[in-house]
């Protein structure tokens, strides 16, 4: 099993191990881009759910965004990039070119995970009380070749957040309450998958599968945070 962290520093192309899958990162967004469309679900703004698409955009905005129609301004904005297809839209005030990217492959199996992270709005799952949304977040794009069962991207969502939540945990990230985070108020998961065989009917930590997310989860977060 090989690990490999790419840093993004500037505009550039990040490796995600899986072919036909290409990243690029600039001061504006990350962009992923697949020759074939994924599997993918997801909490995300635009696109959000179950769907299938070839472009996953995850755009920066500035602090203090109130955007009317965030799915609008996405929209918008991806066409700007030549996207004029159906895809999967993410927003966060984070710093792009603070991207992490780490790939982990075992035998017949390759996840990807590309984090990008903002800590200005820590909460605590079911101890922060509702307040207004800002776009401070932690968004998680998980690449898997492979083809895994709905049941199994639904899985590999709660074994990517329980990963999630303990990074921050061991960072001791308070809210400011003084509770430990266990994420941010906005957070956003995207589980993309290829399709490609074999066939993955479960994802929990234990797998084979979730036990790479969860490194991966582990690996990308870290080095976000640390460069935030």
């Amino acid at each position: 099993m090989t690990l490999r962290p790419t840093v993004c520093v500037a505009a550039v192309q990040m490796k995600t191990g899986i072919p036909g899958i290409e990243v690029s990162v600039s001061k504006e967004a990350v962009l992923v881009r697949s020759d074939l469309p994924l599997r993918v679900l997801s909490s995300a703004v635009a696109g959000g759910g179950r769907t299938e698409v070839r472009w996953i955009v995850n755009r920066h905005v500035p602090k203090g965004y109130q955007g009317a129609d965030p799915v609008a301004d996405l929209t918008d904005f991806a066409g700007r990039q030549g996207i004029h297809e159906p895809f999967v839209g993410l927003m966060t005030a984070a710093l792009m070119e603070r991207a992490q990217c780490v790939s982990l492959r075992a035998p017949g199996i390759t996840v990807c995970c590309i984090a990008t992270a903002g800590l200005s709005n820590p909460a605590a799952s079911g101890l922060t009380p509702p307040a207004e949304d800002t776009p401070g977040t932690i968004n998680l794009v998980l690449l898997i070749d492979g083809r895994l069962t709905e049941a199994a991207m639904v899985n590999a969502v709660i074994t990517a957040t329980e990963a999630k939540s303990a990074v921050l945990m061991e960072r001791e990230t308070r809210t400011p309450e003084g509770y430990r985070a266990t994420g941010t108020s906005t957070d956003a998961v995207v589980v993309g998958c290829t399709g490609r065989e074999p066939a993955i009917a479960f994802a929990g930590p234990v797998t084979q599968v979730g036990f790479l997310i969860g490194r991966c989860v582990r690996e990308a977060l870290t080095l976000a945070l640390a460069s935030a």
